[in-house]
């Protein structure tokens, strides 16, 4: 009752009917057990606004914008409660005017905060122990509290949420500068060291985020993808900034997809492949898949996209 009683003051700047209509949407999505009450519990951490007299300051006002953004992404009913201009959601019409934003705010805000940690200014080098990289997030403070909102998600005791953790890992990886992303995401583990290989699982959200039984074949990965708006972005970018040949030869055709071998499939392997590869972490482009148990036929094409999106030689 506190809680609704708050939100009720951060919607006076709203029509009656948007802010009942927006309140509404909250109940739905907090009972919709698909997920959205997990990434609702995250935009409540993120943007403080559950916290009496604070007036809607959150403390991490870019981590603020960036979950209620995937909270639009993911639920597109959000879409009238939120504004998504420019790539930089804005909190003014969800919580009140006083919240508002901009890219330059947004900007000096990240270089302040990440300008505090020790971790963004270590220099990436590979196949740095995952245990390590852990250890060094977990105490450095800007780089923790991320974690213990992503975490917050993908570690329940109950069945994993896997919509709800994949969101989580969207924001949390998107919410961090590139050295630092990577840094995590490029992590390994020798093969007996069980520790490490825990604290990999923590910080690539394993398995709640990518694991689904029976996993889906490769094919149908791509094929839901190409059918969600987000997701289909992000593998169009992909695709442009790591496999741009393939894409220049035989763009979105199929059969003459299947003609191409993975030796004819060099990856650019540069920084932006990295970033766009690092981003597609949180979509169903990054969920384990298969090419067993498929007719012949299709098998090439099947492991022609499994290499394309699992293979560890563009950042070996």
């Amino acid at each position: 009752v506190l809680f609704f009683a708050v939100l009720f003051i951060y919607f006076t700047c709203i029509s009656t009917v948007q802010t009942t209509d927006c309140l509404h949407l909250r109940e739905q999505c907090l009972n919709a057990a698909n997920g959205c009450e997990s990434v609702w519990n995250v935009v409540e951490d993120a943007c403080n606004i559950s916290v009496l007299g604070n007036r809607c300051k959150a403390e991490d006002t870019l981590g603020c914008n960036r979950i209620i953004q995937v909270l639009a992404d993911e639920y597109p009913e959000f879409k009238n409660c939120v504004c998504t201009t420019e790539d930089i959601c804005s909190i003014t019409t969800l919580l009140g005017k006083q919240c508002g934003t901009n890219k330059d705010h947004i900007s000096t805000e990240t270089k302040l905060q990440w300008g505090l940690s020790a971790l963004s200014k270590q220099v990436y080098t590979t196949n740095r122990s995952c245990l390590d990289v852990n250890r060094d997030c977990v105490e450095d403070e800007v780089c923790n509290k991320q974690l213990s909102l992503y975490l917050k998600v993908c570690l329940v005791n109950k069945k994993c949420n896997m919509e709800g953790c994949q969101a989580a890992v969207r924001f949390f990886y998107g919410n961090m500068p590139f050295e630092v992303a990577q840094m995590m995401i490029f992590c390994d583990c020798i093969q007996h060291d069980e520790s490490c290989h825990r604290a990999k699982e923590l910080l690539h959200g394993k398995p709640c985020a990518d694991t689904a039984v029976p996993p889906p074949s490769c094919l149908n990965v791509i094929h839901m993808c190409e059918e969600n708006e987000l997701c289909r972005k992000k593998y169009t970018t992909f695709q442009a900034k790591c496999w741009r040949h393939v894409t220049k030869k035989c763009y979105e055709d199929e059969a003459c997809l299947e003609t191409l071998i993975k030796d004819d499939m060099p990856c650019s392997a540069n920084a932006d492949c990295k970033a766009a590869y690092i981003s597609n972490w949180g979509t169903m482009l990054h969920m384990e898949c298969t090419c067993q148990d498929l007719p012949p036929a299709e098998q090439p094409l099947c492991e022609l996209f499994r290499h394309m999106l699992h293979s560890k030689s563009c950042f070996s």
